[in-house]
């Protein structure tokens, strides 16, 4: 059963909040600007860096390992959001793996479509080895579209012939971009937050006349034989529990090792909530158990 204080955040959630009419940047700017005051717990630094090209923002504890990373790329539906955007997301989960974690500011779609966005995540995932991380320390993950970039970025790794990280996490992520999960009719009564409209207008910015069912773009359709473990969390209560447990049985039959989560009356990326939400918190101990296991570290003090 939900929390009380589930519901009650879930009370204050607008009716319509993906507008028919809304541009990249306006969907940018009202992001930007409602993260503006986000507080971050304490004993946290953010340092703004370029990885590869690609900038991006180190967020650490004082008792990070430094040898060990935690690569995050935000959701946002590949147009939208930041490092800025999720430093409130990225300061708990560094906390709960002891890892340092390196936020990247991919490009983004429409301006700059598939695959722009998986040579941004290779690119800095390939900055990390020439500063000479282990991949064996490091772990990749993302959050909603930037989960379903996570996967596809494990997926160019792999046929390019480069070492994979030990891991991967994916928080709710969009991995069809077809939206042809049973979910997406099953949950539209009682997804809070997301919309198929919306993320139709989404994959067709990022995607374009392409194909949407390519392997880098949705993921499910990837060859996915010799991945490393993946955690994938997903709230039973949105569009995109489908693409997760699908994932996760495709993902097996190719012989991954798979945890999924599925959580009880949660929402789409839920664990960005954490400071107002205990399911939010459990979520993300669970996530830096997971990451701590792969990379065989102890849990920070």
């Amino acid at each position: 059963m939900a929390s009380p204080e589930s519901r009650a955040l879930r009370a204050t959630f607008g009716s319509d909040v993906n507008p028919p009419e809304v541009t990249p940047a306006t969907l940018r700017q009202e992001w930007e600007a409602a993260v503006a005051h986000v507080e971050l717990p304490p004993g946290i630094t953010i340092t703004p860096a370029v990885a590869g090209g690609v900038d991006a923002a180190w967020v650490e504890s004082a008792a990070a390992e430094s040898s060990r990373v935690l690569l995050f790329l935000h959701g946002g539906g590949f147009n939208s959001g930041s490092w800025f955007t999720h430093r409130g997301l990225a300061t708990r989960l560094a906390l709960a793996s002891g890892a340092r974690l390196l936020l990247l500011n991919y490009r983004l779609a429409p301006e700059h479509p598939c695959p722009a966005a998986i040579e941004d995540a290779a690119a800095g995932y390939q900055w990390l080895l020439a500063q000479g991380y282990d991949p064996a320390q490091i772990v990749i993950g993302g959050d909603s579209a930037g989960g379903g970039l996570a996967l596809a970025t494990l997926v160019w790794l792999r046929d390019h012939g480069l070492p994979l990280p030990a891991a991967g996490v994916l928080l709710s992520p969009w991995v069809d971009l077809t939206m042809s999960g049973a979910s997406v009719q099953s949950r539209a009564a009682i997804d809070p937050l997301t919309t198929l409209r919306g993320f139709q207008r989404a994959a067709a910015w990022y995607v374009g006349a392409g194909d949407l069912k390519q392997p880098l773009a949705s993921p499910l359709y990837a060859d996915l034989h010799g991945l490393p473990p993946l955690l994938i969390q997903v709230g039973d209560h949105e569009l995109l529990l489908s693409d997760a447990t699908r994932l996760a049985e495709q993902a097996r039959a190719a012989g991954v090792e798979v945890t999924l989560e599925v959580w009880d009356e949660m929402w789409h990326v839920w664990q960005a909530w954490a400071g107002a939400l205990p399911e939010g918190r459990q979520a993300i101990e669970r996530i830096g158990a997971f990451v701590q296991r792969a990379l065989k570290c102890q849990a920070p003090a």
